[in-house]
């Protein structure tokens, strides 16, 4: 995988999380499905327990192309479909998550963060390495 399909891959994950958009109160957590810009990876989005204030939500893959799955096979993820992605994401404020996520492409967990841009759209930004490589992308809801 290139230094470039790898921080998409990365980028992807963490724009996968989810947000809440202001004035959505009633929905802390924006459950569903997202799909990365490619199309190349769904995650479903649901509550995942309770944190110090506020719901948390975890992101688990439910769809993935074979590219996907073989990109993560490669990074030693054997099993794409149903690896949770996003890990105790928080509302930090209205309309922006913090978590955990996983990359399966390297193995890896980074922080990162979400924001709800409308009911269709997320956000997603994160480093890879302490302040470097900093990255956003944006998401879609699947229908």
């Amino acid at each position: 995988m290139t230094f470039s399909h790898w921080r998409k891959a990365a980028i992807a994950v963490l724009a996968l999380g989810g947000a809440m958009a202001p004035g959505m109160a009633e929905a802390r957590v924006p459950g569903g499905i997202w799909a990365n810009p490619s199309k190349t990876v769904q995650v479903r989005f649901a509550p995942c327990g309770r944190g110090r204030d506020a719901q948390l939500m975890c992101g688990t893959v439910v769809w993935a192309s074979e590219q996907a799955k073989a990109d993560a096979a490669r990074g030693g993820t054997d099993r794409l479909i149903g690896t949770q992605l996003f890990a105790d994401f928080e509302e930090e404020e209205p309309g922006r998550w913090a978590g955990t996520v996983f990359i399966p492409d390297i193995g890896r967990e980074v922080e990162g963060t979400i924001t709800q841009v409308d009911a269709r759209t997320l956000v997603g930004e994160g480093c890879l390495f302490g302040g470097l490589g900093c990255r956003q992308q944006r998401w879609q809801r699947v229908k």
